[in-house]
């Protein structure tokens, strides 16, 4: 075990909060880089905090090249690859990132996803172009880096990069100064510049200065030779996202086929700015009480809307509805016009009874998706510390003068 963590704890101090949870979940450390397990992974993003405190387990080279061994190759995946794998793996921070992105985003934005890393447009992807990713999401990390302390930031980079960075820009944007708000739009924002700028020169350095991670193995092969085509990169990130929601889903189900009302709720108020969860607990319990259950294909569907929830938005403020209450109806078909989901009656009736808080049947929009949108980032929206408000309208009305 790591006799270092203790010297290094300080280092929270200068870290993000994206940064600081996956400082206090990863498990392993390999020549000073610190690696998330794929069960690490899974915690960080089905749980508060871990089960127990961790420590950072020092990798030798043989362990490592041992676990990269058992890596499976891209199409032998399957919406059990992580439970699979466990402890076996490893993951990097700019990996998490990137794992993060692709629990947030819609079907239809996978092609996207593939075609931003497809910088030759050869409609495969192979390690070098995918390596990109790490100096444009290291770049969004240099631009809104804390002051401070530069040997200590310095020592913060190599624990999440395994490799000391330049503040010299990469990217060809010294006179930005506006930080784009995710992850998600600066590889839609920087991956076109990579065309026109060295990062894929640095991918070459960066891929002979870096250890191989279970993602470069089972994307690309052992050697790194081989190529990810579309289709397999589709499957990939729906196997991931169904296999979070299995998750979450089977930790309250206690091996039923459905979920309470309740721990659906529970499920969506978690990870939110919403500080007082009771009064919409006890607003569904005296709206709907007879129990009949959230079925898996429900919970899912759900979440798959919550991925679309931008075009939900969009297709709401068309509807004429942003000032005002909806009701059922018009919801159900507002969710579909938008994304193609179909939430059965059920189900919408259960997400009314939850933030129905004056039992109108109707559905403040504006809050409904002030909550939603902190749960689809899973607290991190604006990758900001989280804040608590006294209530939870005190918490939209911040949100929206701060836009």
């Amino acid at each position: 075990v790591s006799e270092g963590r203790s010297d290094l704890e300080d280092l929270h101090l200068y870290a993000t909060p994206r940064e600081q949870r996956f400082r206090m979940f990863a498990s392993l450390e390999f020549e000073g880089q610190l690696y998330m397990t794929p069960h690490d992974f899974i915690q960080a993003v089905t749980s508060d905090e871990p089960k127990c405190a961790k420590k950072w387990r020092s990798l030798s080279k043989q362990e490592l090249n041992q676990i990269l061994m058992e890596t499976p190759p891209v199409w032998k995946g399957s919406s059990k690859l992580f439970r699979n794998l466990n402890e076996k793996g490893v993951i990097s921070y700019t990996e998490y990132l990137f794992l993060l992105c692709i629990l947030t985003k819609p079907h239809a934005g996978f092609r996207i996803a593939f075609n931003m890393f497809d910088t030759d447009g050869n409609e495969m992807v192979d390690k070098k172009e995918f390596l990109v990713l790490q100096e444009i999401f290291r770049k969004k990390n240099e631009k809104r880096e804390k002051r401070g302390d530069e040997e200590k930031r310095a020592m913060l980079r190599l624990q999440l990069y395994g490799y000391h960075t330049s503040t010299n820009s990469v990217l060809k944007t010294e006179g930005e100064d506006l930080v784009p708000r995710s992850y998600w739009d600066t590889l839609r924002r920087s991956t076109s510049q990579a065309l026109f700028s060295d990062l894929a020169e640095r991918a070459d350095d960066i891929s002979s200065s870096l250890s191989d991670t279970t993602l470069l193995v089972h994307f690309f092969g052992k050697k790194g030779k081989a190529e990810l085509n579309f289709e397999d990169f589709y499957r990939f990130m729906d196997n991931l996202q169904t296999e979070v929601l299995e998750i979450e889903f089977l930790s309250y189900s206690n091996g039923m086929n459905t979920i309470s009302e309740e721990d659906f709720a529970h499920i969506l108020l978690r990870y939110t700015n919403v500080e007082n969860t009771s009064s919409y607990l006890e607003n569904m319990r005296c709206s709907i009480p007879e129990e009949k259950g959230i079925t898996f294909d429900e919970f899912r569907s759900f979440f798959q809307f919550l991925n679309n929830l931008e075009d939900f938005t969009i297709a709401m403020q068309m509807y004429n509805f942003a000032s005002r209450s909806i009701g059922q109806d018009e919801f159900k078909r507002a969710v579909y016009v938008a994304t193609g989901v179909k939430l059965s009656p059920h189900l919408v009736n259960t997400v009314f009874k939850i933030f129905d808080v004056d039992r109108d049947d109707q559905l403040s929009y504006k809050e409904f998706i002030g909550i939603m949108k902190d749960r689809l980032n899973r607290g991190f929206r604006g990758y900001k510390p989280i804040q608590r408000y006294t209530t939870f309208k005190s918490c939209v009305r911040k949100e929206l003068y701060s836009r």
